[in-house]
């Protein structure tokens, strides 16, 4: 099984093409079935960095060279406006205020649906509309969008993919908020605000397949 390992820049010669909600996204080892393209319906894993999140477009590498490109799954999302540009700083500043993931466009805001959420986005003013589109909220400040250091508050929307499968090891918001299932495996600070990753060799059982329920 192919093993996609690295981040790579935009321009590499791709060989597939996978699309993953954000939740996914997130999870540092999985197993999927490629989308599209020359690998399409392949079975690969992806082991990357603790903490790595993946945006839209990015591009991942296997130790053999082979390159994959990873794009935002549609997933169901509200789509906030408001009347002011203040009611719509007020909206994004409560929500932020609860780390929820937030995409940012030209005077809106949207996040996975959640009807708490969005009772709360209604009760400041806003504007809501339920659309389903791909979802890429923006970055941690200090992670320049790849490393996030979550807290677990996330709130979960509903994703539609159906063949990605869980990692064995801890994503940045999961929802399970469990332990990390890699005791052997722990981040180390480094005074540039990095971590170090010190997980074993990927083993063929970190990839086994997991039922993927969205």
């Amino acid at each position: 099984m192919l093993i996609f390992n690295t981040l790579r820049g935009p321009n590499e010669t791709i060989k597939g093409e996978v699309a993953l909600t954000f939740e996914w996204r997130q999870k540092s080892r999985l197993r999927l079935t490629i989308d599209s393209g020359e690998l399409s319906e392949q079975t690969v894993g992806i082991d990357l960095p603790r903490g790595t999140v993946l945006r839209d477009g990015d591009v991942i590498a296997s130790a053999s060279g082979e390159h994959i490109r990873v794009r935002a799954a549609i997933e169901s999302l509200i789509h906030v406006s408001a009347p002011s540009p203040t009611a719509l700083m007020r909206i994004a500043y409560h929500l932020g205020n609860r780390h929820v993931p937030v995409q940012i466009g030209d005077g809106w805001l949207r996040l996975q649906y959640d009807h708490v959420l969005e009772g709360m986005v209604r009760g400041l003013n806003g504007r809501v509309e339920l659309v389903d589109e791909p979802f890429d909220p923006e970055g941690g400040a200090y992670g320049h969008g790849r490393h996030t250091h979550g807290d677990g508050h996330q709130h979960h929307g509903h994703s539609h993919g159906s063949h990605h499968h869980g990692d064995h090891s801890r994503g940045a918001h999961d929802h399970s908020h469990g332990a990390d299932s890699q005791p052997a495996g722990r981040e180390v600070s480094t005074l540039e605000g990095r971590h170090t990753d010190n997980r074993h060799a990927p083993r063929i059982h970190d990839f086994l397949e997991v039922p993927y329920k969205p």
